[in-house]
């Protein structure tokens, strides 16, 4: 059980305005045998947010101490109920969190987790080609955007009529689905539960009003690693590997992607602001059930 004090940060992820894109809380803990599971499901039950990240810093080796372009973190993700293999916006999040606060002294972070090793970089500020004030009210903050290197995931696609059926048996299903060509009866999908456990993406074709945005999501609030199917997707349909996405939510969010087709991974680069800073001390007397 960890006993001294734990900070945290509550991170907007995709996007440079607080309370838009993605909110994720990230908590650093000092030693890695602090990563008690009881208690970080505890925390993460306790913020109520779709996720609480944990990072730990891992201990130099003589190999770390030769190469000091690079900061190595141990990273895991909780959701309210459960840890999760990946999450795009808890690591943008967390990466932003580590750089801003100069916790990460270089441009790039390696992220161990259970998705095997991410890589977060540093963008200098002006590498996005998003006019990003379309997409959110008042006046985005500058600073520094980050790219993450995530694998690439296949997908299936079916028509938006017969999408809800997949949902209704409640079947144990797992992976991406992709429902072009949204209407009405597509959206109240996104209603059902089950939607969150299948990482379910609904996407229209390119819109023009949308001005520099290749395509459009909906999802409530903006997931980052859906875009680990929607951008292969999107890049065999439209022939391009540079991408922007916006996530039209009522928090909004934006993407500038880019599939890597030799390797099959997908760069997701966006921005990401700190919205909350607070310190606690768990309670050493606290009882978790199994």
């Amino acid at each position: 059980m960890v006993k001294r004090p734990v900070k945290y940060f509550v991170v907007d992820a995709f996007t440079d305005t607080a309370f838009k894109g993605n909110p994720a809380a990230v908590c650093l803990l000092e030693k890695e045998e602090e990563q008690d599971e009881k208690w970080m499901q505890a925390v993460a039950r306790e913020f109520n947010i779709s996720q609480t990240c944990f990072l730990t810093p891992i201990s130099s080796t003589q190999s770390d101490a030769n190469d000091r372009s690079v900061t190595r973190f141990h990273l895991r993700w909780f959701t309210p109920l459960i840890e999760v293999k990946l999450c795009g916006h808890g690591t943008l999040a967390s990466a932003h969190f580590l750089f801003a606060y100069r916790i990460a002294r270089t441009d790039v972070i390696e992220f161990v987790t259970l998705s095997g090793i991410l890589i977060a970089k540093r963008i200098p500020t002006g590498s996005n080609n998003v006019d990003a004030s379309k997409f959110s009210d008042g006046d985005p903050e500058e600073h520094f955007s980050i790219e993450l290197d995530f694998p690439a995931f296949p997908v299936l696609e079916c028509e938006s009529e017969i999408f809800h059926h997949f949902l209704k048996p409640r079947m144990a299903l797992r992976g991406y689905f992709i429902c072009v060509g949204l209407n009405q009866y597509a959206r109240r999908s996104m209603q059902d539960p089950v939607c969150g456990s299948i990482h379910c993406a609904l996407v229209p074709y390119w819109s023009k009003k949308l001005g520099k945005c290749d395509f459009v999501a909906y999802m409530d609030p903006v997931c980052g690693s859906a875009h680990c199917a929607l951008v292969p997707y999107w890049s065999k349909k439209l022939g391009k590997c540079d991408l922007v996405a916006y996530m039209a939510s009522p928090r909004g969010g934006v993407l500038d992607l880019h599939l890597d087709e030799a390797n099959q991974r997908v760069l997701i680069r966006g921005k990401a602001v700190v919205v909350m800073e607070v310190s606690f001390v768990p309670l050493s007397s606290c009882a978790f059930e199994d």
